[in-house]
């Protein structure tokens, strides 16, 4: 059976806590929720693990400072990440299924997977891997803790560079590094911010290259963007963000990876952009060029609650890309707004696509531009590419508790997906086949 490795030498240290909420910390925060019910939001701070509430029916190790060795997260027990923990270059960290991290939020815990280093996350769809607030249930929210930040060696069109929040340095020559696996993973109330425009995302992959594995992970309630990349060549497959208070997908610094199987459920609370793509803002003609390949997305807006959810896909900054087999709608601006002259060649110049794709009910149009920049007409533009505005009979994709994000959309031509190891063959349109709903049984749709 696998251990925890502990090297009393290193700066990575382990203390073994009990930890599980004591009953009458339970009653008491029961009794005082009654007692002062009729108080402000502000009086509702949330409540962290504390020594105080360590009892003897579960145990939880401390996790902190640097991982120095090869370590090994046993679903014995569960652990909290204080501050930033870093897994060092030539350093593997295993999570065993089943196994949930806490992020403390009093010393912005954050992991980081350094180059070189390696995560090896594997959950399984009845043991997903969870990494979540250290808040009690009912007192979680977004940006409670760090986040997930893996730094990799493939390319970006800024060379090697420093991420945000001194999360690591990121970048090189190698599109094929690989930083490890992630597979029934969920990422929950993260993003905290560090300082004014300066949040953390969900999961930030830095440079990361085609041989990491992503696959059936979600990031749900974060404080700032779901998943963003920064360059790289990294594949993305069975991906769910739900509730992210920024935009859901974000990428810049010329990603050029693949996706499929994507969804997107925005909340009318605080949301941005179902996807804000660029390449890059300093040189829009910048390469490596943000270029990726993504087949099967439904990106679902919040057309009724709360004043945000604004567009569908916002491309911009020169970006280009192959999206195909789409469904968007629900966004209370627009559903495509290909932004910026560098960007609209792109699309004149046949190296952004957008096709096969289903528009429907988004609040101001299905197409356009809200900058309005230099007369580039998405609607007339989409035409071209067996785009339609029709209902997608998505099954239950606005409902937040339960939601279904199968579709029984009928009458439509269906785009093959490129040949090759990572794309699956698909006859429907979307991000969930309707023979397998993928998003159900390991996910989570819980607020607070």
């Amino acid at each position: 059976m696998s251990k925890i490795v502990f090297n009393q030498r290193s700066d990575f240290k382990l203390n073994r806590y009990k930890w599980s909420y004591r009953l009458m910390v339970f009653i008491g925060i029961g009794l005082s929720l009654f007692v002062f019910g009729c108080g402000s939001d502000e009086d509702d701070n949330p409540k962290s693990i504390t020594e105080d509430t360590l009892i003897d029916d579960e145990n939880i190790v401390l996790l902190q400072g640097e991982l120095t060795e090869d370590t090994t997260l046993t679903s014995d027990y569960n652990y909290l990440l204080r501050g930033a923990v870093f897994v060092i270059d030539g350093v593997t960290l295993t999570i065993e299924p089943g196994v949930t991290i806490y992020g403390e939020q009093a010393q912005n815990g954050t992991l980081i997977i350094n180059q070189g280093g390696k995560i090896m996350a594997e959950g399984t769809a009845d043991a997903p891997i969870v990494m979540t607030s250290d808040a009690f249930i009912g007192f979680r929210g977004r940006g409670q803790w760090g986040g997930l930040i893996i730094n990799g060696k493939a390319p970006t069109n800024q060379g090697v560079t420093y991420g945000e929040g001194d999360t690591g340095t990121f970048g090189g020559t190698d599109p094929n590094d690989s930083s490890g696996v992630l597979r029934y993973v969920r990422i929950e109330y993260a993003g905290i911010e560090f300082s004014p425009d300066n949040e953390l995302n969900g999961i930030a992959l830095q440079g990361v290259g085609s041989g990491t594995v992503i696959e059936y992970v979600q990031v749900h309630m974060n404080q700032d963007d779901g998943i963003e990349m920064y360059g790289g060549t990294v594949n993305l497959k069975y991906i769910l963000i739900t509730g992210a208070r920024d935009d859901s997908f974000d990428w810049t610094d010329g990603w050029t990876g693949k996706g499929q199987f994507w969804v997107v459920q925005q909340y009318g609370d605080d949301a941005d952009n179902g996807f804000e793509n660029d390449n890059s803002s300093k040189n829009n003609e910048a390469t490596p060029r943000s270029a990726p390949t993504i087949y099967n997305a439904t990106l679902v807006g919040d057309p009724t609650d709360g004043k945000k959810s604004d567009n569908g896909m916002l491309i911009r900054e020169g970006a280009a890309g192959m999206y195909a087999n789409f469904i968007v709608t629900g966004f209370k601006k627009v559903g495509l707004d290909i932004n910026n002259a560098s960007t609209h060649k792109q699309a004149n110049d046949g190296n952004l696509v957008v096709k096969n794709s289903i528009f429907f009910e988004n609040g101001k149009a299905n197409f356009g531009d809200e900058k309005d920049d230099d007369g580039f007409d998405e609607a007339a533009w989409v035409k071209g590419y067996d785009n339609y505005e029709i209902d997608p009979k998505l099954t239950d994709a606005f409902n937040k508790d339960n939601p279904n994000f199968t579709s029984g959309a009928t009458g439509i031509t269906v785009a093959s997906p490129p040949s090759d190891d990572f794309f699956e063959a698909v006859n429907f349109i979307g991000g969930v086949s309707p023979l397998n709903n993928w998003t159900q049984g390991w996910t989570t749709s819980d607020r607070n």
